[in-house]
């Protein structure tokens, strides 16, 4: 039985209950969401740590990408990587290790992580005939199914596997002469495949046994955006929108075999389409939970990539995206490193959080109104404890040269709340006094 079964069955399990929780609502609510597939909880049979439910008018939830790669590969690095993340609030960390010894990392991160953990299985497939010296021209069926089975099998709660890059699908993108091609690694790997040994995408063609797969493990499938634009000139077009419509039939079929399914969205995207590309996403897919790399809103910007990506990611959970991906600093130009991560994490939840205020949504606004009530009586550790980082903002406070308990060094005695405060304190104290 997988969470989904069960909300369609109307018995609310324990994961329901602490995801409720977590939102401030009632586990009858967020049933109602899961038995129609418009939330998730991915949460392997194997695994126990603190559950988060993904979907409609729930908080927006955030993904932080770790791994080794070919070049790069340090098992110590990672688990910090691991632990900064999940330190500066990450719902969720993906492994996508391509380097060094897979099955040790996976193991450390899964054994480790106190949250969600998912992984793209085709990454180890490669990655194993690399190490052979072979390509991923040599992958077989059974390959690809075993590898997937191998991660579910290991505790993995949700996978991304790109079903929606198709023969149809992939001769558009290449019909439309694209400014980057495929830039999904995912979706570039099968593509190769199929164009050499001229068949069809095996997780499209055997949908089932992958369903099936996912099914007894109650493994979420997060169906990969394997053509999504890899340049904001690219963006919202035939051979994207095509993966799309593939997708929505694909999350229908996964529902009616009891799998829990996200949908993953683009990519480089101007900011005009953004909202646009959410609503599409939603009535294709039926209101599929949306996970979304960012989206970058401009291409110029390496280096400042987390800033791009929170900019996209703001419009798009403002605009219904359930669960953002993180960006970093890195992103185009090499491997994060740990304070790539955390920048990379601080920059999505601020984004995060600020479409959750816009939307109302109960838990954040709360969060604002705390902190403004602590800036108004300037409770220092109040307004540090709310922050989103409270590291950088204690460290922010005590560094400041003049440091006054009372006020900051940007306005001193001219602090504007202060100078409020006493204004009112005076007034009310004549007010006691006439009286």
């Amino acid at each position: 039985m997988t969470q989904l079964d069960y909300a369609k069955q109307g018995i609310i399990t324990e994961a329901m209950k602490q995801a409720a929780a977590f939102e401030g609502m009632k586990p009858e609510e967020l049933l109602q969401l899961m038995a129609k597939g418009w939330a998730v909880i991915p949460k392997n049979i194997k695994r126990n740590f603190n559950v988060r439910a993904i979907g409609k008018g729930l908080l927006t939830k955030v993904n932080a990408n770790i791994g080794t790669s070919t070049d790069h590969s340090d098992i110590d690095e990672e688990r910090k990587k691991l632990e900064t993340a999940v330190y500066y609030g990450a719902d969720s960390v993906m492994d996508l290790s391509t380097g060094g010894n897979l099955a040790a990392i996976r193991t450390m991160i899964l054994q480790h992580s106190n949250v969600m953990v998912g992984a793209v299985p085709i990454y180890r497939v490669a990655a194993e005939l690399a190490a052979n010296n072979r390509s991923i021209l040599h992958m077989s069926n059974n390959q690809l199914f075993e590898a997937i089975e191998k991660q579910c099998q290991d505790g993995i709660d949700y996978m991304t596997v790109h079903c929606g890059v198709t023969q149809k699908s992939m001769e558009l993108a290449s019909r439309q002469r694209r400014v980057m091609g495929i830039v999904s690694r995912g979706g570039s790997l099968l593509s190769a495949w199929m164009k050499h040994h001229n068949r069809e995408n095996p997780l499209y063609e055997d949908y089932e046994k992958l369903c099936a797969i996912a099914h007894k493990y109650d493994v979420t499938l997060s169906l990969g955006d394997g053509l999504r634009p890899g340049a904001t000139a690219d963006a919202t077009d035939a051979a994207q929108i095509e993966e799309l419509i593939i997708l929505g039939d694909l999350v229908q079929r996964a529902r009616d075999a009891g799998v829990q399914v996200i949908v993953e969205g683009p990519g480089h995207v101007p900011m005009d389409q953004i909202a646009a590309n959410i609503v599409l996403q939603k009535r294709i897919c039926d209101n599929a939970p949306f996970y979304v790399l960012g989206p970058l809103t401009t291409d110029i910007a390496p280096g400042y990539d987390h800033i791009v990506g929170a900019i996209g990611g703001a419009i798009a959970a403002y605009a219904g995206a359930d669960f953002l991906c993180y960006v970093t600093p890195a992103e185009h130009l090499c491997l994060p490193t740990i304070d790539d991560v955390r920048l990379g994490v601080i920059g999505t939840r601020i984004a995060a959080h600020s479409a959750d205020v816009a939307k109302g949504i109960p838990k954040a606004l709360q969060q604002d109104f705390e902190m403004s009530q602590f800036r108004k009586s300037l409770n220092w550790e109040g307004m540090i404890s709310r922050a989103i980082d409270p590291d950088m903002a204690k460290q922010r406070r005590s560094n400041s040269e003049d440091y006054n308990e009372k006020v900051c060094t940007m306005c001193g005695k001219l602090c504007a709340i202060n100078i409020h405060n006493e204004c009112e304190l005076l007034h009310n104290d004549g007010d006691v006094e006439s009286s």
